[in-house]
């Protein structure tokens, strides 16, 4: 069975590298910021590069926080990638200027404590026991990061009846949130559509829940 998924264009992302990483998983992809099409795909993709503030104008500007709240109101998936990611988070904090994200959990996304930034290139990750996205990889498989902004704190707990999110870690300079999965909602910091095989292999896994 093919899923449709949808990238949603809201004038932040590699949205082409993600739509054709996407297919080649095998999925049926279309970009747009139609909201709609957005409620009804299968699943949505919520990329973002640049500016934290930025990407949160641009996201509002289409009403895509509101699209992610009601697809996770309804339990349908979402994956966020990059500053697609950080946006999730209830703020971004950029040159002494706080930002406010979608609130999808709480934390704030600040710049990293490292000798050099940004953090671009590969690295591996230290995924948890039970985790869906990283099933099947091997832990020394490595990831292509470009960021200089990441959670470096995670601060949502369990709560009574409702299984603890599972949390990925890395490390450069300090450890930060590599990429999360909670339920319908599930993000990467690193990019998956620029880490070749193991970013594919990633994206089927995700395609797999939908």
């Amino acid at each position: 069975m093919v899923v449709n998924v949808v990238v949603l264009d809201y004038g932040s992302g590699n949205l082409r590298s993600a739509e054709r990483a996407l297919a080649r998983a095998g999925a049926d992809v279309t970009v747009t910021a139609d909201a709609d099409a957005a409620l009804a795909a299968d699943g949505l993709v919520v990329p973002g590069v640049g500016a934290f503030s930025a990407c949160m104008d641009g996201l509002k500007a289409v009403r895509g926080d509101q699209i992610i709240g009601r697809r996770l109101a309804g339990g349908r998936p979402v994956l966020g990638i990059c500053v697609g990611m950080q946006i999730l988070f209830a703020e971004g904090v950029e040159h002494g200027e706080r930002a406010e994200g979608c609130g999808e959990w709480p934390g704030v996304v600040e710049r990293l404590d490292a000798p050099v930034l940004p953090h671009m290139g590969w690295n591996t990750v230290q995924a948890p026991e039970g985790s869906v996205l990283f099933a099947g990889l091997d832990p020394a498989t490595r990831f292509y990061f470009v960021h200089s902004y990441g959670v470096r704190k995670w601060e949502l707990e369990a709560g009574p009846g409702f299984a603890p999110p599972l949390v990925t870690w890395a490390e450069h300079g300090v450890p930060f949130v590599a990429a999360v999965e909670n339920g319908p909602l599930s993000a990467t910091q690193f990019h998956p559509e620029k880490s070749g095989d193991a970013g594919a292999a990633l994206l089927k896994n995700w395609l797999g829940t939908l």
